[in-house]
């Protein structure tokens, strides 16, 4: 699906509120990965937390985990819910405290994977390598003027 878009003087695309245009694409970006999620009965933090555990498993505990992800947080997300959730619903199990996922919750983990590929593809089409990290870098320089973290996650 290739979009066409209108040019406009440099002084112009210039002139444009960059926090309307970032936050247009952060709801559609967001809207479009909650609703692939949503097709294997996830939302973002279960998202976020089946990315975690598989990328360290053994290693989290509900307030290290929770620790780490609040800074995603905009909704209040009930994390233990979350956890509790995955682990009644097979996907997650903890040891000694220590959260790792089953084959159920890395299969589903997987399926999600490749759903939010698909958006990022979407959402990257048309765009060069190279426009995308310029882009990446000048927003990651505007939270930093702002005083965020303009770091990349770990």
């Amino acid at each position: 699906m290739s979009v066409t878009l209108k040019e406009y003087p440099q002084e112009q695309v210039a002139a444009q509120p960059v926090g309307a245009w970032t936050g247009t694409a952060c709801r559609l970006v967001v809207g479009a990965l909650r609703e692939q999620l949503a097709v294997e009965d996830l939302t973002q933090p279960h998202w976020w937390t089946l990315n975690h555990v598989a990328g360290a498993p053994g290693r989290w505990t509900r307030a290290e985990l929770t620790e780490r992800l609040a800074k995603w947080d905009d909704l209040g997300i009930d994390f233990e819910g979350v956890y509790d959730d995955l682990a009644g619903r097979g996907r997650l199990v903890e040891d000694a405290g220590l959260m790792t996922l089953t084959e159920a919750g890395e299969a589903g983990r997987l399926r999600a994977g490749e759903r939010n590929l698909r958006v990022h593809r979407q959402a990257h089409e048309g765009i060069d390598t190279a426009d995308f990290v310029t882009t990446i870098n000048v927003l990651r320089r505007m939270v930093a003027n702002l005083g965020g973290d303009g770091d990349l996650p770990a």
